[in-house]
């Protein structure tokens, strides 16, 4: 089993500079490099567009993906005072219904 290589921002960005700025293409960039021209044509795309979310490392979340986060939580919260609610509710109608008789 083999572990994935992790490229670091700044060799992703010398990578594309050869593509874009001094004219090699794919197949030449990638092979001068070691890498796959597949791994460089996605890291142009990333690059491309333009939203600065590229290379943004490990661990690091875009606004939507932080977002679907947290309105994740509060869903998980929401349901949980649901069933609390909901348990509540039923063992006052149980109160309820019994009848006390006093002799």
């Amino acid at each position: 089993m083999t572990t994935r290589k992790k490229y670091s921002k700044e060799f992703k960005l010398d990578a594309i500079s050869l593509v874009n700025e001094q004219g090699y293409n794919n197949a030449e960039a990638s092979r001068n490099l070691g890498i796959s021209p597949s791994l460089l044509g996605k890291w142009i795309r990333e690059a491309e567009k333009g939203d600065g979310l590229a290379f943004r490392g490990n661990g690091k979340l875009t606004p939507e993906q932080l977002e679907i986060r947290q309105l994740k939580k509060e869903n998980r919260k929401l349901k949980m005072e649901r069933e609390i609610l909901k348990k509540r509710r039923s063992s006052l109608q149980k109160k309820r219904n019994k009848v006390f008789v006093y002799y």
